[in-house]
């Protein structure tokens, strides 16, 4: 029997076994994922194949980027169809069309800025675009900012350093934009959503979150804002209730709308979540939720040997 999580207008079924790949294809932890306008799936993982591509089914569609990314983390798809990933390993940010050419790479691979410099990239995590092309990366890992550049990839300015007052940054991993031009910054380590203008305002933070790590910004007449939470992970609150993994539910001021809690603890499971690193959402409102479980294993599980299916992306059926 399906496992259904969520309630009232968020309530979703967990889908069993439903990718199918070829023996030869393999996915790594899914860092990233993406939805294009035809509801196929964007899977940015860390396996030998960085980027899958399936049918909303879950059949495979093709897979590219084996000479182009060292440990992808972030992933999204540009309105004019252009994909964006960002690599964390190489320290770079790359457009590419949906097919796998290259059409704009910013930043030298290995070449990183010096740690919490401002300056980019040091471990980038995500970027978003802006209403007139602007394209913003958060840099969480080795930095903290968020840096902004033509669209043609020449750097205009950055902004943000380590801190926890409003504009600072303790790991900025995820990066959103709605269609006011907002941007909404996943601060994980202070456990908000900071929002910004185009401009790098400060323009005030969602809280009551605990560790945000994936964003996904729905649009239409009654946007919301998807929330992968990640667990705690230190010895004294690592089995503590109500703190994750789950995904959240936001309504465009921030309220909470939905919840998807991770049922019976963290897990592999199709109905359960280690860590909810990628997020995105089909035509349909079908949730997929890329896992980064490798990573997350030893401090949500200490000694305890990894599973062998990792279960690296998870879809849920939304419900009527």
């Amino acid at each position: 029997m399906a496992e259904i999580l969520g309630s009232g207008r968020f309530r979703y079924e967990a889908q069993q076994d439903w990718i199918r790949l070829p023996d030869d294809i393999v996915l790594g932890e899914v860092a990233g994922v993406a939805v294009d306008e035809r509801d196929r799936v964007y899977v940015f993982n860390r396996g030998p194949h960085p980027m899958v591509v399936l049918d909303r089914d879950g059949n495979f569609c093709a897979s590219w980027g084996q000479d182009l990314f060292q440990k992808p983390h972030g992933v999204h798809i540009a309105p004019d169809g252009a994909i964006y990933c960002t690599d964390e390993g190489s320290h770079t940010v790359l457009k590419c069309t949906l097919e796998g050419k290259l059409l704009l790479r910013i930043g030298v691979p290995g070449d990183q800025a010096p740690y919490m410099s401002g300056r980019p990239f040091n471990r980038c995590t995500h970027t978003a675009l802006g209403r007139n092309g602007e394209i913003f990366v958060t840099d969480g890992y080795g930095n903290a900012a968020v840096h902004v550049f033509s669209p043609q990839g020449e750097h205009i300015k950055s902004w943000g350093k380590s801190g926890s007052g409003p504009g600072e940054f303790n790991l900025p991993h995820n990066i959103v934009a709605d269609a006011d031009g907002l941007l909404y910054v996943a601060d994980r380590e202070n456990h908000r959503i900071q929002i910004f203008d185009d401009q790098g305002t400060y323009q005030g933070q969602w809280n009551n979150l605990h560790r945000p790590s994936g964003l996904c910004m729905t649009h239409g007449d009654c946007p919301c804002c998807y929330v992968g939470e990640i667990a705690p992970y230190m010895a004294v609150n690592r089995d503590a209730p109500n703190l994750g993994p789950r995904v959240s539910v936001l309504s465009g001021e921030g309220e909470l709308v939905g919840r998807l809690d991770s049922k019976d603890g963290p897990g592999t499971a199709a109905h359960q979540f280690t860590s909810p690193h990628g997020l995105a959402v089909d035509s349909r409102g079908d949730l997929y939720v890329g896992e980064v479980t490798a990573s997350a294993w030893p401090s949500l599980f200490p000694g305890r040997e990894l599973p062998g299916h990792l279960n690296a992306l998870k879809k849920f059926r939304r419900l009527e």
